[in-house]
């Protein structure tokens, strides 16, 4: 059964930045929490099945996970595959959804529904806690998106 958490947070620029921001890796480290580098497996512009490695360093410790996007709807949705049995992890599969709402006077509201499945064994019993510390993270990352754009 997976593990989900949900995610929300409001930003005052239009959903086109926010959009464009998620998908561009190249200045993800201005705002990605712990983040040591993204490589790109493909080339060309982000689209549905780009993939890159994503190095964090967790709790000082180098992690590397590797990323697919699913779906993308331009300026609504990005979503995101982690394969855990190809990165640091070793095992799961992390989804993270990100819609982006426009309302008005040029502020969106993001979403972020993430989902964490295929743990078995020891992994299963802290599932919870595994799912408890990626919701902080990608709070912290939208905190950090958050305060960079409107900075702007």
């Amino acid at each position: 059964m997976p593990i989900n958490f949900k995610i929300m947070r409001t930003i005052k620029v239009s959903s086109e930045q926010v959009y464009n921001s998620f998908l561009d890796l190249d200045s993800a480290k201005e705002w990605m929490q712990g983040l040591v580098r993204i490589e790109r497996l493909d080339d060309g512009p982000i689209q549905e099945g780009s993939q890159w490695k994503e190095t964090r360093k967790v709790f000082g410790t180098k992690s590397t996970e590797h990323f697919e996007v699913v779906e993308l709807v331009e300026s609504k949705i990005a979503k995101f595959r982690c394969d855990g049995e190809k990165g640091t992890t070793g095992k799961g599969l992390y989804t993270f959804t990100y819609s982006f709402e426009e309302k008005k006077d040029n502020v969106t509201e993001v979403m972020l529904h993430g989902s964490v499945e295929g743990l078995y064994g020891f992994s299963k019993l802290f599932g919870k806690m595994m799912a408890s510390m990626f919701k902080k993270a990608c709070a912290k990352d939208l905190d950090n998106l958050k305060k960079r754009l409107e900075a702007k």
